[in-house]
């Protein structure tokens, strides 16, 4: 019997520059794409696409026959994010800007553009669209973009990240970008980024402990964000605000504060008025009521009110 033979592997940079040669090169190309509202000319080679990736075999497979455009148009896709796509299929590594993973408020391009948007591609067969799984989706993107993200994840960034996450079930990604939020609350409630946060995206931020940001300022955040979602939708701001105020604990501001807030309440509706009852029940007792405690617990960044020593401890 012959013995095995050994595996020797040659230099991977001197591969990969050539395989990146390739990239965009019409040299031996067999399939064309139209990229972005520009219109840009994209060269690839189908084998390769096909191996490295499973829409791409779908979508270019012989099978596929007459079906497939030539050349397949991709017009919702920015040119510089695609092209990062491929730089990554042929070579397993991608030079990435933020503009690349879509981080820049295009709402189609992250996880990575071509598999983001497969739903809306006007020449993909419905067939393919079937193919394309959602944990396709987040394979791919995990593959690409996490990596990236996580490394430039700053304030301007994080709340774009987070929302990316919950679309999209990115649960090691929204841990990060929750973490970072945590650590710079009042920073990031200042951003655009913050404004523009789904419901879903929102909750886990008001359920954390760890908020580095007094409630007060968390209840003027929650309203300029009501506000611009009623602006964006509209919709009564009570009414957008309704999924995520229930969080808001009401009962850590002091007297004085709340009635403020009431008043407000009266002129603008955010809050259920019972939740503000429930907070001055609180106040009443001169305890936390123990149905609710969670909504009695003090943050990280809560500043002390003389009521609080009959709240639950402090945070530690």
């Amino acid at each position: 019997m012959e013995p095995p033979g050994l595996v020797v592997h040659g230099a991977v940079a001197p591969f990969s520059t050539a395989l990146r040669s390739l990239v965009n090169n019409p040299l031996y190309s067999d399939v064309r794409f139209v990229v972005g509202q520009e219109r840009q000319e994209v060269f690839a080679h189908r084998c390769l696409l096909a191996c490295r990736c499973n829409f791409f075999q779908r979508l270019l497979g012989s099978e596929m026959g007459p079906g497939v455009p030539s050349p397949v148009v991709l017009s919702t896709v920015p040119a510089e994010a695609f092209l990062a796509v491929l730089e990554f299929l042929y070579t397993n590594s991608a030079k990435l800007h933020r503009h690349s993973v879509g981080l820049c408020g295009c709402p189609v391009s992250f996880p990575p553009p071509l598999l983001g948007s497969v739903h809306t591609l006007p020449h993909t067969p419905a067939s393919v669209e079937r193919t394309c799984t959602s944990r396709e989706r987040r394979v791919f993107c995990s593959q690409l973009c996490l990596e990236f993200v996580v490394k430039v994840l700053d304030v301007e960034l994080v709340c774009e990240a987070l929302q990316v996450a919950v679309t999209f079930g990115l649960g090691s990604l929204q841990e990060r970008c929750v973490a970072f939020i945590e650590a710079h609350s009042q920073e990031a409630l200042r951003t655009r980024g913050f404004l523009e946060l789904s419901a879903p995206a929102l909750l886990p931020l008001l359920r954390s402990d760890k908020l580095c940001v007094d409630e007060a300022e968390l209840v003027l955040a929650a309203r300029s964000w009501a506000r611009v979602g009623a602006a964006v939708l509209e919709r009564p701001v009570a009414e957008v605000a309704a999924p995520v105020v229930r969080e808001l604990r009401l009962a850590l501001l002091a007297p004085a504060e709340l009635s403020a807030l009431e008043e407000q309440n009266r002129r603008e509706p955010l809050i259920p008025v019972e939740q503000i009852v429930e907070a001055w029940k609180c106040h009443a007792l001169r305890r936390g009521d123990a149905a609710r405690g969670a909504l009695c617990r003090r943050r990280r960044g809560t500043l002390p009110r003389e009521h609080h020593r009959f709240l639950d401890p402090p945070f530690k």
